[in-house]
C-alpha cells in the first residue's frame, strides 16, 4: 500500500512542478519579482523527502490497512481538493516560488476569502493524510514540525513581499 500511495504522491508532484514551473515562466515574462530570503531550496528538497520518508517507515513498520488508512485517504483528498482549489483560484500566479507581480492587487477569492494561505493548510493535509495512510507516525510527526518551521519562514517572506 506505501509504493503505490508513494508512487501516486510523486507523480501528483511533479505535475505540480511542471505546473510550477510554467507558470514562473509566465510570471517573469510578465515583470514579477522574487524577493530574497527565501527558503525556496530547502522546500524544494524536504517536501518530496518527507513523503519518501514516510513511504519507507510505512513499508516497513506500517500496520495493516484499516481505519487509519481510510481516514488517512479521505483527509489527503481533502487536502488536495483545497490545494487545487488554491491552484485554480490564483491561474498563473501559482508557482513553488514566491514571485511578485508589482501594482497586481492581491487575491481575495476561492480558499483566499477564507484562509490567508489555502496551499500550505492544503500541503499540512497531505502530510498527515500519507502518514496515516502508509503508517507513518513518527517520519508524519517529524514531517509536520519540520516542514512547519520552514513554512513559518516562508509566509514571513511572503507576508513581507505581499506589503502586508
Amino acid at each position: 500500500m506505501s509504493i503505490v500511495s508513494l508512487a501516486v504522491v510523486l507523480t501528483m508532484m511533479v505535475g505540480e512542478l511542471l505546473l510550477s514551473r510554467s507558470n514562473e515562466q509566465i510570471l517573469r515574462f510578465r515583470g514579477a519579482i522574487e524577493p530574497g530570503g527565501d527558503v525556496y531550496r530547502a522546500l524544494a528538497w524536504a517536501y518530496p523527502a518527507m513523503f519518501v520518508l514516510m513511504g519507507v517507515e510505512g513499508a516497513i513498520a506500517g500496520p495493516p490497512p484499516g481505519v487509519a488508512t481510510v481516514a488517512g485517504a479521505l483527509i489527503f483528498l481533502a487536502a488536495k481538493a483545497l490545494k487545487f482549489w488554491a491552484i485554480s483560484t490564483l491561474g498563473p500566479r501559482w508557482t513553488f516560488r514566491v514571485l511578485v507581480l508589482p501594482d497586481v492587487p492581491l487575491v481575495s477569492t476561492g480558499p483566499y476569502a477564507w484562509l490567508r494561505h489555502p496551499n500550505y493548510a492544503a500541503i499540512f493535509g497531505e502530510i498527515i493524510g500519507i502518514a496515516m495512510l502508509v503508517g507513518a507516525p513518527i517520519t508524519g510527526v517529524l514531517s509536520v514540525i519540520g516542514f512547519g518551521a520552514l513554512v513559518r519562514k516562508r509566509i514571513a517572506v511572503e507576508e513581507r513581499a505581499l506589503g502586508r
